[in-house]
């Protein structure tokens, strides 16, 4: 996970380069804590202007440039959670956070995405899994921001209570909420090279509609959601149920015919697929793996989410 001593906190150069060399983690702050490079950035575009809106003497007295602008972008996301979830009551279907690609992908244009700064990279770990990012979803707005900043960032309480407006303690509170709540959602994952080779056979057995073989593979008890955000035609509520979901997804692939070819890549950090439909990316799959079979799948289809992927 990303530490204090990735931050640069010392920095007290308020230039123009020791100002922007701040970007990275700032992107990496917001996405964790709203779900969505999109909103991300517009965290950072924000903090920057209220940084520039100072005087260069209001500038100079600030002791850390790099604290000041961390404070100010999580202050922001605090706000926008809180604003989030009065959102999240018209949102068509589920709500997915963002996914995003393989870092490498960003740079290289490998599959189709390139043109991204890197400096605007977010770190991938285990705090951005969509597991993760799911979890993180669930929490109130201020155990959220506390959790993060503590477990993530490696804030000290002192210095969260001044950002989310508690005191130390009642922060130490919501960060050991938000561990629990952590702590029962996650199951213990295999290694990545396993996680790879169930979602190879998914893939397979997808594209063959071969129910038995998609059964297999998932977890009697899994669950697919599905996010289309009112802009692409999904299915509106979760599928629970291991045979349900080899059932429907071999409907979709069926539907799909040959228009639709699967491809294996990294999502958030880990094994997925993307679905290319007359040679755009149409939809993003995020797995959930453990004990060798698959508990959840988080397709993402809305359009907005995919902004990172059609770039190129």
């Amino acid at each position: 996970m990303t530490t204090r001593a990735e931050a640069g906190d010392d920095q007290r150069d308020p230039g123009l380069s020791a100002i922007m060399s701040e970007r990275r983690r700032l992107i990496n702050l917001g996405y964790r804590l709203l779900g969505s490079l999109v909103e991300a950035e517009d965290v950072v575009q924000e903090t920057y202007a209220r940084w520039y809106a100072m005087s260069a003497r209001e500038q100079q007295a600030i002791e850390s440039p790099g604290a000041w602008l961390m404070t100010v972008a999580s202050r922001i996301c605090l706000n926008l959670l809180g604003s989030a979830r009065a959102r999240r009551e018209t949102y068509v279907g589920d709500w997915i956070p963002e996914p995003l690609p393989e870092p490498t992908e960003w740079i290289t244009g490998r599959s189709g995405v390139g043109g991204i700064d890197p400096a605007d990279r977010v770190t991938l770990d285990e705090s951005v899994t969509m597991a993760f990012l799911i979890v993180l979803d669930s929490m109130t707005p201020a155990e959220r921001v506390a959790f993060v900043l503590h477990d993530v960032f490696r804030y000290p309480f002192g210095e969260v209570a001044a950002i989310v407006g508690r005191t130390p303690a009642a922060c130490r509170q919501l960060a050991s909420s938000a561990r629990r709540r952590v702590r029962t959602a996650q199951s213990p994952a295999g290694p990545s090279a396993g996680q790879a080779g169930i979602v190879r056979q998914f893939k397979t057995a997808w594209e063959a509609k071969d129910i038995d073989a998609l059964i297999g593979l998932l977890d009697p008890d899994a669950t697919a959601t599905a996010d289309g955000g009112g802009l692409a035609v999904t299915h509106l509520r979760p599928i629970v149920g291991g045979e349900r979901i080899a059932r429907a997804y071999a409907e979709i692939a069926r539907v799909a015919g040959d228009r639709t070819t699967f491809l294996e890549c990294t999502v958030n950090g880990l094994p997925g697929l993307v679905a290319r439909q007359d040679g755009t990316i149409a939809t993003v799959f995020g797995f959930g793996i453990a004990d060798g079979r698959i508990r959840h799948i988080w397709a993402v289809r809305n359009p907005e989410k995919l902004r990172p992927w059609r770039i190129g």
